[in-house]
């Protein structure tokens, strides 16, 4: 199984982004790069190569949809998981969200603590 280190983290809120980025780094030991919006993203996906994408559902301008679209045409998501993170779970919502090519969804608010554990898992669940 490829190891797990890199996770790019789209967030649009700086105290969200902020939270996540400690819990996965001090945490978890991840190496992430934090962008704040989808074009964010997007100009710095191929450089980072990201392992894993955790991806905010309703940002300003490109929303995560939109964002894992346009990603989509730049790497292969079928080789790195992309999450969406969101308040928004409600059963039709998770099932279009995976009907877009996520993997899973992570419920905002979420549990900083538990934030590495949850990625990990869904790691090991698309990589096992």
């Amino acid at each position: 199984m490829p190891e797990l280190k890199r996770i790019l983290h789209v967030e649009d809120d700086p105290s969200i982004q902020a939270v996540a980025r400690v819990a996965l780094e001090a945490v978890g030991g991840f190496q992430v790069l934090s962008c704040c919006s989808g074009q964010d993203a997007l100009d710095q996906v191929q450089g980072f190569a990201p392992d894993f994408i955790l991806l905010d559902v309703m940002m300003p301008g490109m929303d995560g949809p939109q964002t894992l679209d346009k990603i989509r045409q730049l790497v292969d998501i079928g080789q790195i998981p992309v999450v969406f993170m969101t308040a928004k779970v409600q059963p039709s919502e998770i099932e279009h969200y995976r009907s877009l090519g996520a993997r899973d969804v992570i419920v905002k608010p979420f549990d900083p603590m538990q934030l590495s554990t949850q990625i990990r898992a869904i790691w090991d669940r698309v990589n096992g």
